[in-house]
């Protein structure tokens, strides 16, 4: 009797630990995360992909931008962190901030391995003005691919392979059980029409800058988020570039100065620095650069970082 009892209550706390297990799987799963897809700006650095990112709440994905490396990005953080959203076949809603080659050079990429690798519906895309057009060019571009691969041996899902390129203009530009996103107009050089996002799920508010310089309608928009995801570059050196240089960061992108007042105002949780521009400074030296304005909680983005 005693060995029987003991072997029910071995049973027990076996079941007990793997329900546990599960049931913190299933919270982790509902609860938002943010996982940095790519870091990088048009250097071509090797550790950096193209700025890309991911909000990924209950078993869902919602990517913002496609730099170079996307999808690849993507799949790397589905196998380090257990996300089955982030797979291939799984990519189906991506937000542009704007039309930059850095930043949607992964656009092809993101259009068609997936839906080799088939995925099962159409992409959903939003973005400014322009995408459509760019969305029409690649697919017609690409015609011949798509036809082989429909038609042809491989004999591919037509639906992953559609499209719907949504162009946006300040508001709530979508919405589920999960999620609502909402675009914001930003200031970004030569631009007439670049976005920043903000995500609001149950449990957090994101809000993605974009390229952008100071601009006080991110400020409105971000006041009080959970984490803030702003690019940046360094102002030291920054008296060393050139004047067309300076005169194109001053107008298209955010300073440490610049984005230690912003923090200041927003009052965000977590910063997080994304498509850093060093110009020769440092990772150290650039959140020493934050630090000395902002004493809020800042961190220095890496590619698959996740949070």
């Amino acid at each position: 009797m005693y060995k029987l009892l003991l072997k029910l209550l071995l049973m027990w706390l076996v079941f007990a630990t793997v329900q546990n297990g599960y049931s913190q799987i299933q919270q982790e799963n509902k609860a938002t995360r943010v996982v940095l897809l790519g870091t990088g700006t048009p250097t071509a650095d090797p550790d950096r992909s193209g700025p890309a990112l991911a909000i990924i709440v209950n078993n869902s994905s919602y990517v913002v931008d496609c730099g170079p490396g996307v999808v690849r990005r993507a799949n790397a953080a589905a196998e380090k962190y257990n996300i089955p959203s982030l797979k291939p076949a799984q990519l189906k809603r991506l937000f542009i901030t704007h039309l930059h080659s850095d930043h949607t050079a992964g656009y092809p990429d993101f259009i068609l391995t997936p839906a080799v690798l088939e995925r099962n519906g159409p992409l959903e895309v939003y973005g400014p003005k322009g995408l459509q057009s760019m969305t029409n060019y690649l697919l017609k571009a690409y015609k011949d691919d798509i036809d082989i691969r429909l038609n042809g041996l491989e004999q591919g899902k037509s639906a992953g392979y559609k499209v719907f390129a949504h162009e946006i203009t300040q508001g709530v530009i979508y919405r589920d059980s999960n999620i609502v996103v909402t675009a914001f107009n930003v200031k970004h050089g030569s631009w007439p029409q670049a976005f920043g996002y903000k995500f609001e799920t149950k449990d957090k508010t994101i809000v993605v800058s974009g390229d952008c310089t100071y601009d006080e309608n991110l400020i409105r928009y971000a006041a009080n988020c959970d984490i803030l995801i702003h690019e940046i570059y360094a102002t030291s050196n920054f008296s060393k570039l050139s004047s067309v240089g300076q005169t194109y960061f001053l107008a298209a992108h955010t300073s440490s100065e610049q984005l230690s007042s912003i923090a200041v105002k927003v009052k965000p949780k977590l910063l997080i620095l994304t498509h850093e521009i060093l110009f020769g400074s440092t990772k150290e030296g650039m959140l020493k650069e934050v630090k000395s304005h902002y004493d809020g909680e800042v961190v220095y983005g890496n590619d698959l970082d996740i949070f």
